[in-house]
């Protein structure tokens, strides 16, 4: 089979771009007779060098290189093309509605695609529900991260054509080690709680270090870890103002002993092992739409015991005992939370035991498969007339899910 994904692309920072550099190696390793290909989107101004497996590239605002693109596509042997869509990377903001150039990309596309929504707006804007339905009427199936998701497109959207759930995917983990990664991060003997991921004001993270001191107060030791770099958006817009002013906050409440920012773009592995010597982990999000979460997903796969606020994603993986949620913008109710946690070892060790059944059917290996076999389902009914639904096998997670030792005690 020959795959052209479309999507942001590694060394760009963003999300999206780590997201489908997981995926690709993951559709990889379910058959490594695949070949792949990418169009690799770039913001204004962009000049990075690529890996090979990158053939074209768009601006991400100019219309004329989607239509490229996909004229291009259509001339090579390509078997199906796979879509990564994130609002704000398919155009740009033009007279106060959004230019979402998928449409034009779709449009000139012959090939067979798949598009994955990133973002389903609860409460959407005509812009955004003229794009759903593009996406649902010229791609041959939809995927969705959450059950959530695909309600929202049938009741809100009007989209009748029934989407494949099929969940963020996140490295298989063995959650074991915590001693010896506090060992080498130097925080040994301590209570971490932490946080990961592109550092913005959309992350609620003062509301984690404001709950500080009362989790000091009964826990001493205990260090908030924000691991990642400044989302590169904000870095160019606003520099470092937000994390200053989140250092600030640590230094007003007394509490900089017990806050340490670790200010680098992670690695996969990199990730994994700060997870791995996380007591907490907390996603204090603002936005309650947030459909999904990766961080929340590599969570889940490490076996953390979770606490987080009730945008829609967590509201669903976090059901049923695997998490606690607590209000938006509400330091008190974080402090309460994670107190809990620390004081309870029994408590902890069933969040993070529920955590981690849920997280491992979510491990790259099995998801890897999945996608493989929904796009050859879609080739398939390419011939048979038959769509692939959320009730075919390749929709759901497969069973025996082998866990790589990316962590051994």
């Amino acid at each position: 089979m020959r795959i052209v994904f479309v999507a942001s692309a590694m060394p760009r920072r963003c999300g999206i771009a780590t997201f489908t550099g997981d995926l690709v190696q993951a559709v990889k390793s379910a058959d490594p007779t695949v070949r792949i290909r990418q169009v690799a989107i770039d913001e204004p101004n962009a000049a990075r060098a690529y890996g090979p497996e990158v053939r074209w590239r768009v601006r991400q605002e100019d219309w004329r290189t989607y239509r490229d693109a996909a004229l291009a596509i259509n001339e090579t042997s390509a078997d199906i093309v796979n879509i990564q869509h994130e609002f704000g990377l398919y155009g740009l903001w033009h007279d106060g509605t959004y230019d979402d150039h998928l449409a034009v990309f779709l449009e000139h596309l012959e090939k067979p695609s798949v598009v994955t929504l990133h973002t389903v707006p609860p409460q959407p804007e005509p812009w955004t529900r003229e794009t759903m339905r593009v996406a649902s009427e010229r791609s041959d199936l939809i995927v969705v991260m959450a059950h959530t998701a695909a309600r929202l497109l049938r009741d809100v959207y009007g989209i009748t054509k029934e989407p494949v759930v099929i969940e963020h995917g996140m490295p298989a983990i063995e959650p074991h080690g915590r001693r010896r990664f506090k060992r080498q991060f130097g925080v040994e003997g301590r209570q971490i709680v932490s946080t990961f991921g592109l550092v913005d004001p959309r992350k609620g993270l003062e509301y984690v270090i404001e709950a500080m001191p009362e989790v000091i107060a009964a826990h001493p030791s205990t260090l908030y870890l924000i691991v990642g770099q400044t989302h590169p958006e904000l870095l160019k817009k606003a520099g470092e103002s937000y994390r200053n002013s989140l250092v600030e906050v640590a230094k007003r409440l007394g509490v900089s002993d017990h806050v340490k920012f670790v200010n680098e773009y992670l690695t996969q592995r990199q990730i994994v092992d700060y997870l791995l010597a996380t007591d907490v982990y907390v996603t204090p999000y603002l936005d309650p739409n947030q459909i999904t979460s990766g961080t929340l997903a590599y969570a889940l796969g490490a076996g953390k015991a979770i606490v987080s606020t009730p945008y829609l994603h967590a509201r669903e993986v976090l059901a049923d005992g695997r998490g606690i949620i607590v209000p938006f913008r509400d330091a008190s109710a974080v402090a309460a939370a994670v107190r809990r946690i620390l004081s309870d070892p029994e408590e902890k060790r069933r969040l993070e035991q529920r955590a981690y059944e849920y997280g491992k059917q979510m491990a790259w290996p099995a998801i890897g498969r999945r996608v493989l076999a929904l796009m050859r389902d879609v080739l398939d009914a390419r011939a048979s007339g038959i769509i692939p639904s959320a009730e075919h096998p390749s929709a759901k997670p497969t069973d025996g899910i082998e866990i790589e030792q990316l962590a051994r005690t």
